[in-house]
């Protein structure tokens, strides 16, 4: 642990109480104006500390900034975000840096966290707004035991993993549409975008992207009467480190549960948080239209259409509108 790291932790042992400036000095063993350089690094983190010449420094607020000790503190998992969490105060996309990453032999786990993007992206190159501490991205790096054709399952099982963060955290009703969407009273509040890199017919690794607005009050023309954020249903701040903390620690549970049993306890769970099976759609892929109603979705995350004739369609992918 950095003497930084452990300033912090002293203060926050602390909490509420002043701290000399030469009692730091003596509990950290090194010079006190080593502690005011750490000091003035912590307050750019965002954490309000005061200081007095008499009485040394008093830590009044925590950092909402998403830093690596932060999620770790009282995180409750074993693996995810004990293994590497990069952090960027803005970076293009934490999708294309967790891929570099993880072409790097970066270990399942590894998480890039970002407070601001300014390329990010959604599915089929659409982009995701993004602007500074309004919500959480990151990008998780997996290396599950499966083949290719079997990563859609790891799409819909991020969303179950979403909806049961959300559902634990706010009291907003929750509704996951098919495939990578999490809506709240029709509108978007989160997305899913999950790429992998592959070898033969096994997968190298997957990086699954997340954006999720969190305290965003306006958005862009094009998407303002189709996106929504935590503060407008629910005209409450919530910490961004807690939904991460809890969301790592659903993903490490709904994870093991899909290597160690299979996938159908997710699928039957996922079905549970949705209500596309029976709504009428239209369901665009690769240039084609469907219309009909959502006869269900099968144990391999497969959308299934039957349109106005009873003929029923696969659908692995594409977008999905409710008429």
């Amino acid at each position: 642990m950095s003497t930084k790291d452990q300033l912090l932790l002293y203060l926050k042992e602390k909490k509420g109480n002043w701290v000399s400036g030469e009692a730091l000095s003596t509990q950290l063993a090194v010079s006190r104006t080593a502690i005011w350089k750490h000091i003035c690094k912590l307050r750019e983190e965002g954490y309000g500390i005061e200081s007095s010449s008499k009485k040394g420094y008093l830590l009044r607020t925590i950092s909402d900034l998403l830093l690596p000790n932060e999620i770790r503190e009282g995180l409750d998992t074993n693996v995810f975000g004990w293994k590497d969490i990069v952090y960027y105060s803005k970076i293009s996309s934490t999708n294309t840096k967790a891929k570099e990453l993880a072409a790097g032999d970066a270990p399942e786990g590894t998480l890039v966290v970002a407070e601001q993007q300014v390329k990010g992206r959604g599915r089929k190159g659409r982009t995701w707004f993004s602007p500074s501490q309004g919500g959480i991205y990151i990008s998780l790096i997996l290396k599950p035991p499966i083949s290719p054709g079997e990563a859609p399952k790891i799409t819909m099982l991020t969303g179950v993993v979403v909806a049961e963060t959300l559902l634990k955290l706010t009291p907003c009703k929750i509704n996951i549409k098919w495939p990578n969407d999490i809506l709240v009273n029709g509108k978007k509040l989160a997305g899913i975008l999950t790429e992998m890199s592959t070898e033969m017919d096994a997968i190298d690794y997957i990086v699954v992207g997340l954006g999720m607005n969190v305290s965003t009050l306006g958005f862009p023309d094009d998407i303002k009467d189709k996106a929504t954020s935590i503060l407008i249903e629910t005209g409450k701040y919530f910490p961004r480190v807690t939904f991460i903390r809890e969301y790592l620690r659903w993903y490490e549970k709904y994870y093991e549960i899909f290597k160690n049993i299979g996938f159908e306890p997710v699928i039957q769970r996922w079905k549970e948080l949705t209500n596309i099976i029976g709504q009428m759609v239209i369901a665009e892929v690769a240039g084609k239209k469907y219309i009909g109603e959502v006869h269900d979705i099968d144990n391999d995350g497969i959308l299934i259409l039957k349109d106005e004739s009873e003929k029923l369609h696969r659908i692995f992918s594409g977008d999905v509108t409710l008429i």
